[in-house]
């Protein structure tokens, strides 16, 4: 019964992870690319012709993954890419947020702007994707003994 429960729960977990980075990636793609890339800029960390190919490729990237984690195939890798990828957003949120900066984050679409709330959200789905990813390999593991 405990296994059942911890099974369940792992797979509410990588589908809840994978459902926001689809949503991202889908919000982010019906929007114009260069719309997009002004948020990405509004960061400050990235020469101009990385924000524009950032621009063009995060959308898909975040979808892609988000479908992958979802379909539940090599859940351990999808997992723990998903994992690095939110730690890689969860870092530039806190590091811009602590810089004081007044931006758009860009995580959802335009206009929403990057506050202690966002930091927190961030946080929440680098630990909701880092248990998914442990809770993948352990399961991966058990199955190979």
């Amino acid at each position: 019964m405990r296994g059942r429960l911890l099974r369940a729960a792992l797979l509410v977990l990588r589908l809840a992870v994978a459902a926001v980075l689809v949503y991202a990636g889908w919000v982010k793609l019906r929007q114009p690319p260069l719309l997009f890339a002004l948020e990405v800029d509004s960061y400050q960390l990235l020469p101009s012709w990385a924000v524009l190919a950032l621009a063009y490729a995060l959308p898909w990237v975040e979808l892609g993954l988000g479908l992958w984690l979802a379909s539940g195939l090599a859940a351990a890798w999808s997992a723990t890419a998903a994992t690095l990828l939110l730690g890689t957003f969860f870092g530039v949120v806190l590091r811009t947020y602590l810089k004081g900066l007044e931006i758009n984050c860009g995580c959802f679409g335009p206009s929403e702007p990057l506050t202690r709330w966002t930091v927190v959200r961030d946080g929440l789905l680098v630990v909701m994707a880092l248990v998914t990813a442990a809770g993948a390999w352990w399961q991966r593991r058990r199955r190979a003994a």
